[in-house]
């Protein structure tokens, strides 16, 4: 007969370390985040600056699936609001750059995060390169709908200047970004992973 304590150790070892596991890689990918965040180029004409964070959210998605990806973006917001100086150094930090102009993109993360780790890792099983492009461009529509939406209610532009203050000047380097999460993640050997 197993004692309590037998039957605890037995629990952690099957139970407890994919969950440690699991919460030190969703640590990891806010840090990520964070870093990507502080590589940071701001232009003159949009308070919206060039940084690596859609980067970073595809590289999470794409090899952490979507459910740990999304949980280390929830996880990113929450030390942003927390004070903790993990968004783009351009901006004000904390809650109020949640509610600021570039609030939106912040926003959109989890969800793009979510969405593109389920694309990856449940579609076109078979066409990685395809699959893994589908699951980034979804990211980028949600963030940069989210953001031009949210940045158009913020500031009452028109739609022409929201388009051309927060989507049009970021494509070239968006595709750039894109393309080298895609061909980082590629490298990773296919395993099964729980979007």
């Amino acid at each position: 007969m197993q004692t309590f304590a037998e039957h605890s150790s037995q629990q952690i070892r099957t139970v407890g370390h994919p969950r440690l596991l699991d919460v030190g890689i969703v640590v990891a990918g806010s840090v990520l985040m964070a870093l990507c965040a502080h590589v940071s180029i701001p232009l003159w004409f949009t308070p919206v600056p060039i940084t690596l964070q859609t980067f970073g959210l595809s590289l999470l998605a794409l090899t952490l699936g979507g459910r740990r990806a999304s949980a280390a973006l929830c996880l990113y917001l929450l030390e942003g609001a927390a004070g903790i100086p993990v968004f783009n150094p351009h901006g004000v930090g904390g809650i109020a750059q949640l509610l600021g102009p570039t609030g939106g993109f912040l926003l959109a993360y989890p969800i793009a995060a979510f969405a593109s780790g389920v694309i990856a890792h449940n579609v076109l099983q078979r066409a990685r390169l395809l699959s893994f492009s589908l699951a980034v461009l979804v990211s980028d529509v949600v963030i940069f709908s989210f953001g031009a939406l949210w940045f158009g209610v913020w500031s009452h532009q028109p739609a022409a200047m929201v388009f051309s203050a927060t989507v049009l000047p970021f494509l070239p380097g968006e595709v750039i970004k894109a393309s080298a999460a895609i061909a980082l993640a590629l490298r990773k050997k296919p395993r099964t992973i729980q979007a």
